[in-house]
């Protein structure tokens, strides 16, 4: 069995309702939810195209018989279906109905040109750190060998 730590949330529509049906969808298409934070709202990070409502993020430890890029496939079916276009080509962030982004894969690290584990970025993001330390404090990075609560604390 994989493990997949998974960080999803959004800024428009419902929000609340949508990490629920993304949770739901998660669980039913990828694989068992073993844990889920609670739901942080968090500023907008990075530069977006346009002002931007606050994020509603949850972080999610999920066991599957799914391979990393079949999680990915599914986690962005589920990101279309409630609602989520992407905009090909753009620097800028834009806002969105739901994100999937995958953290961890086991301890995998994993380069190709569609999936980039452990996510190349997540150190530098408290509104991901913050849901993954209250479910995962004590996993280990396995590029910086550092605990998920240790990357939280020196943020």
């Amino acid at each position: 069995m994989n493990r997949v730590a998974l960080l999803i949330g959004g800024n428009q529509g419902d929000r609340q309702a949508l990490i629920q049906q993304a949770t739901a969808l998660i669980q039913e298409r990828i694989g068992t939810v073993a844990a889920a934070s609670r739901i942080y709202e968090t500023a907008p990070w990075g530069t977006f195209d346009s002002p931007q409502p606050n994020f509603f993020n949850r972080g999610l430890l999920v066991e599957t018989t799914l391979t990393a890029h079949e999680v990915l496939r599914a986690a962005l079916a589920i990101e279309a279906e409630l609602g989520r276009v992407r905009k090909a080509g753009s620097r800028l962030y834009s806002g969105r109905p739901m994100d999937i982004d995958l953290i961890f894969y086991n301890d995998e690290v994993i380069e190709t040109p569609e999936l980039t584990i452990p996510h190349p970025r997540m150190h530098q993001r408290q509104f991901v750190l913050e849901p993954l330390a209250e479910i995962m404090p004590e996993y280990r990075h396995p590029v910086l060998h550092k605990t998920v609560h240790e990357l939280l604390t020196t943020l």
